[in-house]
């Protein structure tokens, strides 16, 4: 499978997009999934310049999370901005990529993804508690390039 499109049906995009509404309901924190093809580039720098394009790094209380897949590359980084990662356990993203490895090593790809998100909001329900003046700052749907 090297394609995005075959990567997630759209029943199982739908799916992932609902958990990410779920996981931001008890927040304040945003999370998004990007989906790629390939990058030539280092997998976390890539994470990274995709975190920036997709402007995660523009929320109020820098706590945007990323979820990045290359499809044909076999690889995926979660990564999280300056706010939530001073507040999380040093071994919370492990513990994240873990539980998102698990499923993916079973090809049970829409699951992998739906289990990191709503680890990411667990987390962020925690530190950055949805409050009544909260707006969803950026879009649930998943990015792909």
């Amino acid at each position: 499978m090297s394609k995005v499109e075959d990567f997630l049906t759209a029943e199982e995009e739908a799916a992932i997009v609902q958990a990410i509404v779920e996981a931001e309901k008890n927040t304040s924190g945003e999370i998004r999934v990007h989906i790629e093809a390939h990058t030539n580039n280092d997998h976390f720098e890539r994470a990274k310049a995709v975190f920036h394009y997709l402007k995660m790094d523009n929320t109020k209380e820098e706590n945007g999370v990323l979820i990045y897949v290359a499809v044909a590359d076999k690889k995926f980084v979660v990564l999280g901005d300056k706010g939530i990662n001073k507040v999380v356990p040093t071994d919370f993203w492990d513990t994240t990529k873990e539980a998102i490895e698990l499923q993916f090593k079973q090809r049970n790809f829409k699951q992998g993804l739906i289990d990191g998100v709503l680890r990411a909001g667990e987390a962020l329900s925690k530190h950055f508690p949805w409050d009544h003046n909260n707006t969803n700052e950026l879009s649930n749907e998943v990015s792909k390039s």
